[in-house]
């Protein structure tokens, strides 16, 4: 819009003449009528909201959020087009998405970043870099969203800060309290983060079941109600200090501390009561040093505790469960890396590095019978696992004309434990090609391995009523995952998508009903393969200036097979729909009042016989 009109006042300017005096060597331009001139019809444009460059989608995110209710990052990203939420998870090209923040990776899991991302203000944000094949020199493998915040001119001394309070009403309150701020001068910026939440949470499932043991039928109706209050501290510091433009040093710490208590009651065919307190802790540091010479090093080191303890009394026809666990699961991870990027002739770019991750788990749990608190160490585990990861890799980018760019990698890997002890390669590409202005095309590709967690691999058994169990398994596979992706952007805005997934051994928690006895089994176990085939639309629609609507559609067909599953085997394939629309409608301008209105839509999905 603006070179537009820029346009039209130098075109009235050779219209309309001008005349030109000289004052102290200073020249001024005086302009006869220029306002009786302006034509009646204004031509506006609108910029897009994303360009492609060596291999990845940037999008202007504060452009993209700026007429909607939007206050932190994690709500943020949620606009990026195809980006879709599914129970406090972003998702992208039909599986999740790694998130990190200016090119650096963190430890965290992810619920503590998603956690981290509800802390930073929208007004921190610079832009989004979105790859749906992240390459090796990010360190993440699979689709991949780079948050890039704002900082300082490195001319100003600047100090900013920001109050933010939330209410969300569900079926109880929760409230949030958050206070951010931000200093920046010439050489050195730091930043403090501070977010308490506090609140009551609600949550309900009936079950009605037909349970067959040795010939005989158990109809099961069961009503589970639990409500849990908690409250969580999240903290957020950091600091950059420039030696020069390109040599920084940068120190992060974060850390997350909460506490809940929960009260379960189970009504119907069976009948229980449990009560559980767990605290969690955690303490992530990084440093990371970046010279004027393509250089990256660092170290990282995060600290988690989660100690819990349970009281459990359930009855079910003759079985009573009256029983107090104790457990807690503590982590030590470190990771070190080095990373050397070049920028050579004729737009190559090359990089290659390598970076070291080992981690200790110690996790135990100790049952105790309810009414006489003695041990069992039958019911009880303790377990201590040691494990590391080196990684190396290198990679190119080429960017050629002003059309056509690529981004290509390859990464070698040795993951070792007690039970693993396994090399993989890991090649991806990202290929940009832009046909004409605001028309992009991205093809990608990507593969992964994903390891299960701790918890799932312990050897134990927990007890959530007389009837359900949840079972470890110590025999898991790790699941090799591979991902394909064609993206056709129109006008810049208009996101079309259609992508391929092939998982290997895939791994979900399932539920079995045992033929010998009337008990549910919780248990993760890994299939033979799952895949999925699908088509995605990202729509934006804009109505004057009073609504804001985003339309995100989804289809797909995915496919299970396993061929021994517990006591059966199954290969299920099935159709899938996904709806997402979200709207802001603006209700007044003075006083700023919106109201946002979003709608979800989901059909059936299959996992596993179920």
């Amino acid at each position: 819009m603006t070179r537009i009109i820029i346009l039209a006042i130098t075109l009235l300017l050779a219209l309309t003449g001008s005349a030109q005096v000289q004052v102290n060597d200073t020249m001024f331009l005086f302009l006869d009528s220029i306002y009786a001139e302006l034509p009646e019809v204004m031509i506006s444009g609108e910029r897009p909201i994303v360009k492609a460059e060596e291999g990845k989608l940037i999008y202007d995110l504060p452009r993209l959020v700026n007429a909607l209710p939007v206050d932190n990052a994690y709500d943020a990203l949620k606009e990026l087009p195809g980006v879709i939420e599914q129970n406090e998870t972003l998702t992208l090209a039909g599986g999740g998405v790694n998130v990190i923040i200016d090119g650096k990776v963190s430890t965290l899991t992810q619920g503590q970043l998603t956690t981290l991302l509800k802390t930073i203000p929208v007004s921190q944000i610079q832009n989004a870099e979105v790859m749906y094949s992240a390459p090796a020199r990010y360190q993440v493998r699979g689709p991949m969203i780079n948050l890039v915040l704002k900082k300082g001119d490195g001319a100003t001394t600047k100090l900013q800060g920001e109050v933010y309070s939330l209410w969300q009403q569900k079926h109880y309150e929760k409230l949030t309290e958050r206070a951010s701020l931000l200093y920046y001068s010439a050489k050195f910026s730091t930043d403090l983060l501070y977010s308490y939440t506090h609140g009551r949470t609600w949550f309900g499932i009936d079950k009605e079941a037909l349970h067959t043991v040795n010939g005989t039928v158990y109809p099961m109706n069961l009503r589970d109600r639990t409500r849990s209050q908690g409250n969580t501290h999240n903290i957020h510091w950091g600091m950059d200090y420039s030696f020069t433009p390109q040599d920084v040093l940068s120190f992060v710490y974060t850390s997350e501390i909460s506490n809940t208590h929960s009260h379960a009651k189970t009504s119907g065919t069976g009948v229980s009561s449990s009560r559980k307190k767990s605290d969690n802790y955690l303490h992530n540091f990084k440093l990371d040093y970046r010279t004027a010479f393509g250089l990256s090093t660092g170290a990282e080191f995060t600290f988690y505790k989660a100690p819990a303890n349970q009281n459990l009394l359930s009855t079910l026809n003759d079985e009573t469960v009256n029983a107090r666990y104790e457990d807690e699961q503590r982590i030590n991870n470190w990771r070190f890396y080095a990373i050397q990027e070049h920028s050579l002739k004729n737009n190559w770019g090359l990089n290659y590095g390598a970076h070291y991750t080992t981690a200790v788990d110690n996790s135990y749990q100790f049952y105790y019978d309810g009414e006489t608190d003695i041990f069992d160490p039958d019911k009880s585990m303790k377990s201590r696992k040691k494990e590391y990861t080196i990684n190396g890799f290198a990679g190119f980018n080429k960017t050629f004309g002003d059309k056509l760019s690529m981004d290509a990698s390859l990464a070698a890997e040795l993951y070792h434990t007690n039970i693993w002890d396994e090399w993989m390669f890991y090649p991806t590409l990202n290929l940009n090609y832009t046909p004409a202005p605001g028309h992009i095309l991205q093809l990608a590709f990507s593969s992964d391995k994903t390891y299960p967690s701790y918890w799932e691999m312990n050897n134990s058994v927990s007890y959530m009523s007389a009837y359900t169990e949840i079972h470890g398994n110590p025999d898991l596979k790790p699941t090799q995952e591979y991902e394909t992706s064609f993206t056709y952007i129109l006008k810049g805005k208009y996101v079309l998508t259609a992508y391929f997934n092939h998982d290997k051994d895939y791994s979900v928690q399932t539920l079995y009903q045992r033929p010998d006895r009337l008990v549910e089994i919780y248990k993760t176990f890994n299939f033979d393969y799952r895949q999925q085939f699908g088509l995605r639309a990202s729509i934006p629609l804009k109505i004057g200036n009073w609504l804001n609507t985003r339309l995100t559609l989804v289809g797909c067909q995915t496919r299970e097979k396993d061929s021994d599953f517990w006591d059966t085997s199954f290969n299920r394939d099935k159709y899938s729909f996904i709806g997402v629309m979200n709207n802001t409608l603006t209700l007044s301008t003075k006083p700023d009042l919106r109201l946002n209105i979003n709608g979800f839509y989901q059909s059936g999905a299959i996992q596993g016989i179920l």
